[in-house]
């Protein structure tokens, strides 16, 4: 057969290219065979690098002194290495790492919305609604998906056939864990924290049995007297799932640990530090043969508070002891029934807090084990009642409008006005006092604490100067502190009942503010007008030199009373000695013989149950270094705030003796001697001196 000429060409054009292609390969099998041979066996026998990511050592949180509150111990975490682990093992290496954690009393990572009830049927978790949208989600499940079709899903996903309904549960959690943290080639995942050395020894030893499980030397959070400060220090947790993205985006990994709440939180900026990496050489047999720091990390800063542990332990003790004082000895409706508080000291020179107590309280040592059992607590133990507790302040509040009656001129230092135990000035609403004072000026009336003085002053001012000068002296704005704090209310100028006026001039109707609040107003009266900036935070340092940023300036001046002279502050200070040196002011039982001039103010404000106890003081009154508020629940008469606020004074002034805080303890509560059985309106009750 004879080709055309055209087909000559096209087979020897093959020909060629089959040829060179031939000569090629020939001579690419010599070269690696030959020339590079050496380099791909040198390849082959080094195995790996692997890139790990080092994590940062997250920063301490002290007190003043440098004593730490939070800090960070060694820990082992089991991690599961996809690129080390067949995939056809997974389900068996998580079931027996689930066993061994199991005997060995260890937890681990699960966060499936899926129990078995007390029926052993299968639900989704009580209160964990919003996990099982985000579970549905995830998976584009039906929301109408019951728990038991959630489940039958998860298995059929995870190839769990097989498995008892026990063992599948609980591989499905970790399973399920595993994908919302993102496991994968180049992202590990934590199966367990902190777990014990014991486990991380009988890790080691069934190694070859467990292919990509590894131990990993982590950091874990310790708390230092954990139940001293818990609603300022927060906790560390793990990030939520509406948190994510934003944290992602800031170059978190998904499994990490950020603050949660108090300045944990509020500083996780500086309180997390910067993760490094490390490389890890391998031979062919995944051995480690080198490990090199090629970026170091970089720790955490170390925040310094302004909280004084000695001055924040005595408040504590002082406040839990005057609740059961009462509890124990106060007739019933008149304070047995107190059951929580708060207490909050502030340095009058600077605003910096030294205390912030709230009752009851919890561990953050134990948060997690006692988690349950806290947020089933009517008490709300969790709740920050120093920040966020909003409390009507009572006649607490009658210096506010003694300062605002004696600035705008419509009482003077002598100006007295009839107490006869009733007012009288509005035919249709006419509230009492506690005593008829008879004849009394604005120094007496705060002494006493008669309601019928500040009905008057209150009345001629109106609620809009009188919430003007709150807000100057701290009541119902910002305090400007770095955690979050309520900001209160006040109430509304525009109300057209006349008696409204007259509640708020004692401190009730809408008159709203927290403890933090109240320790500042306290300060700036003893600043004569000068508000300053609230501070929790003394400084932010390096992890290491801390000391050397520890001192920190005043803060800021917010606002300035200026035209409130001399005049208008030494009455207000004398009004606020005599409730303390005088022999019928109303917390003289408790305070009258302190050795340094103490100057204060009692209130009982009206609740829906039963009136609370709120009092406020600073000293000494020549040179005032400390302001202290006490709040508590239900305690009915203001003073008895004033035995707690000893011990505060005594823990400032007296460090050196602690004991003198226990010889100014409570002592078992008197009513005031003229309070009897006379009819009043519990609305208006005032401060009347319990007797001597």
């Amino acid at each position: 057969m004879q080709l055309k000429r055209g087909e000559r060409w096209r087979l020897l054009a093959l020909g060629i290219l089959f040829g060179g292609a031939l000569m090629l390969f020939v001579f690419r099998l010599a070269q690696v065979q030959i020339v590079d041979g050496a380099d791909y066996l040198a390849r082959q026998q080094a195995g790996d690098v692997k890139v790990q990511t080092v994590h940062a050592a997250r920063g301490e949180i002290v007190d003043r002194d440098g004593s730490p509150f939070a800090y960070n111990e060694s820990a082992y975490a089991i991690v599961l290495d996809k690129a080390l682990m067949p995939t056809q093992q997974e389900n068996a290496t998580i079931l027996t790492l689930i066993a061994l954690l199991r005997e060995q009393g260890d937890a681990w990572r699960n966060t499936l919305p899926i129990v078995r009830d007390a029926h052993g049927n299968l639900a989704f978790a009580e209160g964990e609604e919003r996990a099982v949208e985000r579970l549905k989600a995830m998976f584009d499940i039906s929301a109408y998906a019951s728990a038991d079709d959630v489940f039958y899903w998860l298995r059929a996903r995870y190839k769990l056939d097989g498995l008892s309904d026990a063992d599948a549960l609980a591989a499905a959690g970790v399973r399920y864990e595993m994908d919302r943290s993102g496991y994968s080639l180049e992202t590990r995942y934590t199966f367990a924290e902190d777990v014990s050395q014991e486990t991380m020894m009988r890790i080691a030893q069934l190694r070859a049995q467990l292919p990509g499980v590894d131990i990993e030397e982590t950091v874990r959070r310790v708390y230092v007297d954990g139940d001293l400060a818990p609603h300022l220090i927060g906790r560390i947790g793990a990030i939520t799932a509406d948190e994510l993205d934003d944290y992602i985006a800031r170059g978190y990994a998904m499994d990490a640990r950020v603050g949660r709440d108090g300045i944990e939180r509020a500083f996780e900026d500086e309180l997390c530090g910067t993760d490094g990496e490390r490389l890890i050489y391998r031979d062919a047999a995944y051995n480690i043969v080198g490990i090199e720091e090629s970026n170091p990390a970089t720790p955490g800063n170390t925040v310094v508070l302004t909280i004084d542990k000695d001055i924040q332990r005595t408040a504590i003790e002082a406040l839990k002891a005057e609740i059961e004082l009462l509890n124990a000895t106060a007739p019933p409706g008149q304070g047995r029934e107190a059951d929580a508080g708060a207490v909050v000291a502030i340095d009058v020179k600077n605003s910096e807090v030294l205390a912030a107590v709230t009752y009851p309280s919890y561990d953050l040592a134990t948060y997690a084990r006692d988690f349950s059992t806290l947020s089933a607590d009517p008490l709300n133990p969790l709740w920050n009642r120093a920040l966020l507790g909003v409390y009507a302040p009572g006649s607490t509040f009658k210096p506010t409008v003694a300062t605002a009656g004696l600035t705008e001129g419509v009482i003077t230092p002598d100006s007295t006005v009839n107490c006869g135990r009733v007012y009288t000035f509005f035919r249709d609403y006419q509230p009492t006092c506690l005593s008829a004072h008879g004849r009394i000026n604005v120094v007496n009336a705060l002494r006493a604490s008669c309601n019928i003085f500040f009905y008057d002053t209150g009345r001629q001012l109106g609620i809009a100067t009188i919430n003007r000068y709150a807000r100057a002296l701290g009541l119902g704005v910002p305090t400007g502190v770095e955690l979050p704090e309520a900001t209160g209310t006040q109430c509304d100028p525009d109300t057209a009942n006349p008696g409204d006026v007259l509640q708020a001039s004692i401190g009730q109707l809408d008159n709203g503010y927290t403890p933090l609040q109240l320790a500042n107003y306290a300060a700036t009266i003893a600043r004569r007008g000068v508000r300053r900036k609230v501070s929790i935070v003394k400084s932010v340092s390096s992890y290491y030199d801390w000391q050397d940023a520890a001192s920190a300036g005043e803060t800021p001046i917010l606002s300035t009373l200026e035209e409130t002279g001399d005049t208008v502050w030494d009455t207000v200070f004398a009004g606020m000695i005599a409730a303390t040196h005088a022999p019928n002011g109303t917390s003289y039982r408790y305070l009258g013989d302190y050795p340094l001039t103490v100057a204060s103010k009692t209130g009982t404000p009206q609740t829906k149950e039963f009136p609370n106890s709120t009092y406020i003081c600073f000293a000494p009154a020549e040179d005032p270094q400390i302001a202290i508020a006490v709040v508590i629940e239900k305690g009915w008469h203001g003073y008895t705030g004033a035995p707690v606020a000893r011990a505060v004074l005594d823990a400032y002034f007296f460090p050196e003796t602690l004991a003198a805080a226990e010889e100014g303890a409570p002592q078992e509560e008197t009513p005031p001697a003229d309070e009897g059985d006379a009819p009043y309106d519990a609305a208006e009750l005032a401060e009347e001196a319990p007797a001597a």
